[in-house]
């Protein structure tokens, strides 16, 4: 009989030549646990996932709760199903005003996807603008509007008019114009190796968005719900976006997304055509449940009032001559490196010690540090013991 690894090779497409081959018996908290039960400290949570660690036993509860009602019954936004009446009312108390219609997706590249068509819907423009070395999602729209030709040029042609500019460079704002549909920013760019605006270039795009007419779209699908330290990351800069894009945090382990706009904007898919925008699985009743948890724990037990003691430990114990710079913000942190031999290198003797880390898809000479939300102080002193360790072994 094939064991579970030559089945993964032989069954299970595969995106890359060098896999991990980590195989996962189960997960709980903090740690992925392999079929001999050796426990590795997850400081990559999943790509921004697990918030609340893996499995954590509020969104166990919803779940199971949920499972004994009801499964998927119609498309979206057909029926009336609590779950997603009560997630998506609790997400409109927690934003402002202008955020108070939710559309529920499968995943954060759907997110996008709906976006970018509610945004030209909504001008009537075609004009996109994005921004060098930006992630959102993978599907032909969303990476119409990444920033890194690589992963691009095999699927050309994507979606025309699309516009890229530098984050952070105020003489581009000038790019944006009345033809400008959208201009979409990660709150704070992901797998750029962690970029963070500045608060005042923040300022200055949402005043030349409200001058052209252009829809600002801000993408927290990986510094949503806790992540940076605050509920959402355009907290920080006092800036509001008219569409906000969610998922990975979202629903506590399980897929789920969502674009947020005003009810008056959303309201354009409703007719010519109608249904201007549909999905059969978006807002499944388990992973709504789940998300509707996850949010309700996440504010119950005040979670992100540590992350900034956590993230200066992690500053603090990380030092290192072969470290160039530290980035971002809260527990979604940037350890810069030489190149990407080294941070492979680096990470593998990680894992060979009991550390999950990773890097970035822009920029593969940083590695990444996301830990649930929960990481313990002491967790985070041992994930810093090995991570020097290994720096130093190469």
């Amino acid at each position: 009989m094939l064991s579970h690894k030559q089945l993964f090779l032989l069954n299970t497409a595969q995106t890359s030549d060098f896999p991990r081959l980590l195989e996962i018996e189960k997960a709980e908290g903090c740690y992925l646990i392999d079929p001999t039960g050796r426990k590795y400290l997850d400081l990559v949570s999943g790509f921004a996932v697990s918030n609340l660690g893996h499995r954590h036993p509020n969104v166990i509860e919803a779940i199971k709760k949920q499972l004994d009602k009801y499964l998927h019954v119609t498309v979206y936004g057909e029926y009336i199903q609590a779950p997603q009446v009560l997630f998506a009312q609790k997400l409109s108390s927690v934003l402002p005003k202008n955020l108070s219609s939710v559309y529920f997706t499968n995943s954060g590249a759907e997110a996008t996807e709906g976006a970018l068509k509610l945004a030209k819907k909504f001008t009537n423009r075609s004009q996109i603008i994005s921004f060098h070395h930006a992630y959102h999602g993978s599907t032909h729209g969303a990476l119409s509007v990444m920033g890194n030709e690589y992963y691009k040029q095999a699927y050309r042609p994507l979606l025309p008019d699309i516009h890229f500019i530098n984050l952070n460079n105020k003489q581009q704002l000038d790019d944006i114009t009345s033809n400008t549909a959208a201009v979409i920013l990660e709150a704070i760019q992901g797998e750029a190796g962690v970029r963070v605006p500045d608060a005042d270039y923040l300022k200055a795009l949402r005043t030349k968005c409200n001058e052209t007419g252009a829809v600002l779209i801000f993408d927290e699908i990986q510094t949503g719900f806790g992540r940076t330290g605050k509920l959402f990351a355009f907290e920080h800069f006092d800036v509001i976006p008219d569409i906000l894009l969610l998922a990975k945090g979202m629903g506590g382990g399980m897929p789920i997304g969502a674009f947020i706009a005003s009810k008056k904007m959303m309201d354009v898919f409703k007719d010519n055509p109608i249904l201007g925008h549909i999905t059969t699985f978006g807002g499944h009743p388990v992973s709504c449940a789940a998300g509707l948890a996850t949010l309700e724990t996440i504010l119950a037990e005040d979670l992100m009032s540590p992350v900034e003691e956590k993230e200066k430990l992690f500053r603090t114990l990380l030092k290192h001559p072969k470290i160039k710079e530290i980035r971002g913000k809260g527990l979604m942190l940037s350890i810069q490196l030489d190149n990407f031999k080294q941070v492979e290198a680096v990470s593998k003797t990680c894992v060979e010690n009991g550390v999950i880390i990773d890097w970035f898809l822009h920029c593969d000479n940083a590695m990444r540090i996301a830990p649930p939300l929960i990481i313990t102080l002491d967790e985070i002193k041992f994930a810093c013991k090995v991570i020097l360790g290994a720096i130093s072994a190469h």
